[in-house]
């Protein structure tokens, strides 16, 4: 059975090669720049260049591949023609199954960062490809830098006031990716992908208080207001409004996700929040 993954380069894409590569598993490696992947390649990744932009590179790249997992691509206002561009080549190939990696509630998220993951859904809802969508909670590395400040300030700053956080590693969406593309009866499904553990923003400063060994506290602002803590951070504008906009998701609950899916595919509990805020800060 030939795997591949696009976006293999990328922080999740590698981690689920790995995942791959310890089921037993040669998955092919889809990057733009097989440069990147040099080292996988010496472990017998077979790697194959093309970009989300490229129907005729990702016709060529898709040959012979029956399981696909497509990887969000990360230009923002592009990626629903990127990824429609792998969803008609992976049509063309036969592809047998395309696991997309979407975000949490996507049906009814309103954030921004959930409308092209939406638009994407809708896309694949009409394709001919059999599909199978992961709705990926948020990632507790999108706290790195955050959690990093808090710890030499002792203030946790966002816009999320008292909403739950259903978030797990980067690691745990992979493991639970490489299982979907190494077994059986997926097809049709949508997974809502989360920790067991749903944390305020108040809960994760409590945390960076324990690895810290100082105290934290989390301090909830406005979202315009907010917005502009990430400006001064050095963000660009949108970027900032988008991860601004994000938290107020946050804040109506829109990443709290109670399926328990991630547990299931995982067969074993996904990573402790206190144990991948150890990690963040370590």
């Amino acid at each position: 059975m030939t795997i591949a993954v696009t976006g293999a380069s990328g922080q999740l894409g590698r981690l689920v090669v790995e995942a791959l590569l310890s089921e037993g598993q040669r998955p092919v490696a889809i990057v733009r720049d097989p440069a990147k992947v040099a080292d996988l390649a010496e472990r017998g990744v077979e790697v194959r260049q093309a970009s989300y932009d490229d129907p005729a590179a990702l016709d060529t790249a898709l040959a012979g591949v029956e399981r696909l997992l497509l990887i969000s691509g990360s230009e923002f206002g592009q990626r629903v023609a990127q990824h429609t561009n792998v969803i008609r080549a992976a049509e063309r190939a036969g592809v047998r199954l395309l696991a997309y990696t979407s975000i949490a509630n996507a049906s009814e998220n309103s954030m921004i960062l959930a409308q092209e993951h939406r638009a994407t859904e809708d896309v694949l809802a009409t394709a001919t490809v059999p599909t199978v969508l992961l709705r990926n909670g948020w990632y507790w590395e999108n706290f790195a830098a955050g959690l990093a400040h808090a710890a030499q300030t002792g203030v946790l700053v966002g816009a999320s006031g008292d909403g739950r956080i259903s978030g797990a590693t980067r690691a745990d969406y992979a493991t639970a990716a490489a299982k979907v593309l190494t077994t059986d009866g997926h097809e049709g499904r949508v997974y809502e992908l989360g920790g067991d553990d749903a944390l305020t923003g108040a809960d994760l400063a409590a945390l960076v208080t324990r690895v810290a060994d100082r105290p934290v506290r989390y301090e909830n602002l406005a979202e315009a207001d907010y917005a502009a803590v990430l400006r001064g951070a050095g963000l660009p504008d949108a970027f900032a409004a988008t991860l601004a906009d994000a938290d107020t998701g946050m804040a109506a609950g829109l990443l709290e996700v109670r399926s328990g899916d991630l547990r299931k595919l995982l067969d074993a509990a996904p990573t402790p929040p206190l144990d991948a805020v150890r990690a963040l800060l370590s």
